[in-house]
Parts: structure tokens; sequence; C-alpha cells
């Protein structure tokens, strides 16, 4: 029986990143070591880990996410996010993966994206091409936007 999803993601400053995630989770980790912290989230049931190691930026993770139950719920986590100082880019009503989204996204100090995002419809495009912008899914950026968060810049 499955009990939780688990995601591990180098990092190269473990505590920027633990403060970016102790915001974005809204909760503290359950173990810190000198290389590593762990999060144990019981909703959604996700096992989070940071591992300090050098990684080559250009990976093959696009980005990572949580699909809630409605717009109200992106609209109070996107709220919740900008109360903790992170900011987000806001996408309501685009189209993006043959989907109808409306979605929030942060960035984590290693320029990792992810998305909070609700499905309203399917769609026969994968973005909306010249009638909106296109969603940072369909098309990331190169890069996070330029931010400043605690002791890091991007």
């Amino acid at each position: 029986m499955i009990q939780r999803m688990h995601v591990a993601v180098n990092c190269t400053d473990l505590e920027a990143s633990l403060k970016f995630y102790r915001s974005f989770f809204g909760t503290e980790p359950t173990k810190v070591k000198d290389n590593y912290a762990k999060f144990e989230l019981d909703t959604p049931a996700l096992h989070f880990s940071l591992n300090v190691r050098p990684f080559e930026k250009k990976g093959v993770l696009n980005h990572l996410g949580f699909q809630v139950d409605n717009t109200e719920d992106v609209l109070k986590m996107g709220e919740r996010l900008r109360e903790a100082g992170l900011l987000t880019i806001d996408e309501m009503g685009t189209t993006c993966c043959y989907a109808v989204q409306d979605k929030v996204w942060v960035y984590d100090p290693d320029g990792n994206a992810w998305e909070i995002f609700y499905t309203s419809a399917d769609s026969e495009f994968e973005s909306a091409g010249e009638q909106r912008d296109v969603s940072l899914c369909c098309a990331p950026p190169t890069g996070p936007v330029s931010i400043e968060f605690g002791s890091w810049k991007k």
C-alpha cells in the first residue's frame, strides 16, 4: 500500500532552500542534517527531501506541482505564498497541456518551478498561442524571474 509520494531534489544552499520550503509548505521539516532535510506532509501525502549535491542546472525536470480542488484553493494558496514572502506568478484561465487551468507558480532557490493548479476543462490545444500568453507549463522560462528571497537572488 502506498503511503505517500517521494520527491528528492538536489540543492546548492540548504539554508536558503529550507527557508523557501518552510514558507512554501507552511510547516517545519521533520529532519535536518548538514547536507539533508526532509519534510513529511500529510496533505498532500508527500515525502520531500533536499540533498546538498553539485548538479547541472539543465536537468530533465520541467516542474513540480500540486493539483487542488478549485480556483478558490489556487487563490488561497497564492495569497499564503505571497504573505510568506514568496513571489508568485499568477496564470488564471490559461490553456496548458490540453487543459484550461488556473494556477500560480513559485521558484525555489535553485530554480525549480512549483505550480499550484486547478483544471476547469479539457482543451483541444496545448497552449493558447497568440490569443493569450503561453503558460509556463508549455513554455518554461530559461530561469526564474529576478527576485530576492532571504540571502539569495535569482
